[in-house]
């Protein structure tokens, strides 16, 4: 089982873990979008000695020309190394510990790095993981990962991009790919079905075929998603900019039931799509 789970999330071979560097006139990164506050935390680990980078849907937005709603920054620091770093920061969380650094009326989140877990994580019966805290490299980190294109990291000194996963093509093709074994991702965290609904449906982008076949087999999974965590992503699902394509897609993909009970209810009535839309 252990060794399922591993070789689930890591390429089948070394040679498939490829680290590509993209310089500005590959990326088209225009530096002046890059968030003040995210690059000085990046500076401040950086002068302590750590290894630090702005990661995931932050650089995926500025490839994709789009302003980031937000900026995360990942690092080899643990929490309790990066909190001390910072006048204001707190180490949160309970299944993956996590820093919010605070500046002025922003938050950037500081994750550690994670590796493959040495003992299998706790799971639940349905494979859900429950908390799995283990740290490893930059490049364990990339296939840990969600999607390809969230597996991005970006150096606001260098202004270098580092691919370890293909994540700069999917971008260009705008193609949504989950990182290793679908079935095992999602049943490892249900919550990934709906987000692969709403990034597809915010950033225009189609989702991969191996990664789309999945999920109306696995949707049931999210019954098993906590109350306050399934809230927090409904309420990204319809704030963002783009509620209708969401909910059309949540249909489509058959993740739509007992999501929005009061939608189900509406849309079964006549004329009850024109009034949802």
């Amino acid at each position: 089982m252990l060794k399922k789970f591993i070789a689930s999330l890591m390429p089948k071979s070394k040679s498939r873990v490829k680290r590509v560097e993209l310089g500005p006139e590959a990326h088209h990164i225009d530096p002046e979008r890059v968030d003040r506050s995210a690059a000085r935390v990046v500076s401040t680990l950086r002068d302590a000695g750590y290894d630090a980078w702005i990661v995931g849907g932050a650089v995926r937005d500025l490839m994709l020309g789009l302003t980031p709603k937000d900026f995360d920054v990942a690092t080899n620091a643990t929490p309790e190394q990066v909190r001390p770093l910072f006048r204001r920061a707190f180490v949160i969380g309970r299944r993956f510990k996590i820093v919010h650094v605070m500046m002025g009326n922003e938050t950037i989140e500081v994750t550690t790095y994670r590796g493959a877990a040495v003992n299998a994580a706790p799971t639940d019966e349905h494979g859900r993981v429950l908390s799995d805290n283990t740290y490893g490299t930059i490049e364990q980190d990339a296939v840990r990962r969600d999607f390809t294109v969230n597996a991005l990291y970006y150096d606001p000194v260098s202004q270098v991009v580092v691919d370890f996963v293909g994540g700069h093509k999917d971008v260009a093709a705008k193609t949504l790919k989950l990182i290793g074994d679908p079935e095992t991702r999602y049943r490892e965290d249900p919550v990934r079905m709906l987000r692969a609904v709403r990034l597809a449906s915010k950033l225009g982008m189609k989702i991969a075929p191996t990664t789309k076949k999945a999920i109306p087999l696995l949707g049931d999974l999210i019954k098993n998603v906590p109350p306050a965590r399934l809230f927090d992503e409904i309420q990204k699902l319809l704030l963002s900019g783009h509620a209708v394509e969401t909910v059309k897609q949540l249909r489509e993909n058959g993740l739509h039931k007992g999501l929005l009970p009061l939608l189900d209810v509406i849309t079964e009535q006549p004329k009850g799509k024109a009034f949802v839309d």
